[in-house]
């Protein structure tokens, strides 16, 4: 085993679990990837946009299974499940390298994967063989708030740790279920999406942590394409943990409904190890 990169997933719509189009292919690709560059992960962190709390908390259960956090879908989407292992025995280690980062974080005997998790693991790891440790954040944890955590939490990638943070490039629902009705899956992405996408490429690339975390204000269409923050803010964990030394690398980048973005991140000194595992050409 050697250090895991870190992730950043754009989970998308819970309609991903049944159809999966580019990203969902991709993902399929990515556990097989990283099992080939890395060994399979000891347990997923999984930091995700639909579990949020007032303050950290970890989900320490024995067993976890999908949470169908959401309404108004097929029923068929409701069927699916994904019963995983939890991570007890890791739940103290992460608590430990947070109290020493000055980070509080309440342990719970509880259970619960939202879409966020286990949508993208569904493809990921299908056998659901991994242990699942989600960890909860606060929507209004500013991003160098949240990064910090993630660099409390690197050393987890050297013991064969899998830290990942699901949210979305891009989201603002209103764009696909508002008033003018859902626009088709495959519609031609927006200008505007196209011209955050890029900027967050490019600042990526470049690694310029200051323009990223000042996001609201330098990004083109910040708030349009985010109006809320919290499917973002799961980026910055993934990037605390890779480190800002370490150049991020875009493994996949697609769009649904002309406006979801669906790209995913590899963060720390392995990511260019996993972009050419997985050598998935990307757009611009």
């Amino acid at each position: 085993m050697t250090t895991l990169p870190a992730l950043f997933i754009s989970h998308g719509s819970p309609m991903t679990a049944l159809e999966p189009g580019a990203a969902g292919a991709f993902m399929q690709r990515l556990g097989p990837a990283i099992d080939r560059a890395f060994g399979r992960p000891t347990a997923v962190l999984a930091v995700s946009a639909h579990t949020l709390a007032r303050q950290h908390v970890l989900l320490a259960g024995a067993r976890q299974e999908a949470v169908y956090d959401f309404g108004g879908f097929p029923d068929a989407l409701y069927r699916l499940r994904y019963d995983a292992p939890g991570a007890p025995a890791l739940a103290p280690r992460v608590a430990a390298l947070m109290d020493a980062a000055g980070l509080p974080v309440q342990t719970l005997d509880a259970s619960g994967l939202d879409h966020g998790i286990w949508t993208p693991l569904r493809y990921i790891y299908p056998d659901a063989d991994v242990p699942v440790l989600p960890l909860s954040f606060s929507p209004h944890d500013s991003p160098a708030a949240l990064m910090a955590l993630g660099r409390a939490l690197a050393p987890l990638a050297d013991e064969g740790v899998l830290i990942v943070g699901s949210g979305s490039l891009t989201h603002n629902l209103r764009l696909i279920y508002g008033p003018g009705g859902q626009p088709d899956v495959a519609a031609p992405e927006t200008a505007e999406t196209g011209a955050f996408r890029h900027w967050v490429a490019e600042r990526t690339a470049a690694r310029d942590w200051a323009a990223l975390r000042d996001y609201r204000r330098q990004a083109p269409h910040a708030a349009f394409m985010h109006p809320t923050d919290e499917h973002w803010l799961p980026f910055y964990v993934a990037a605390g943990a890779g480190g800002e030394a370490a150049t991020p690398r875009r493994l996949h980048a697609s769009v649904t409904y002309g406006v979801l973005a669906m790209d995913l991140y590899a963060f720390g000194p392995r990511a260019d190890t996993l972009a050419e595992e997985t050598r998935d050409a990307v757009a611009a």
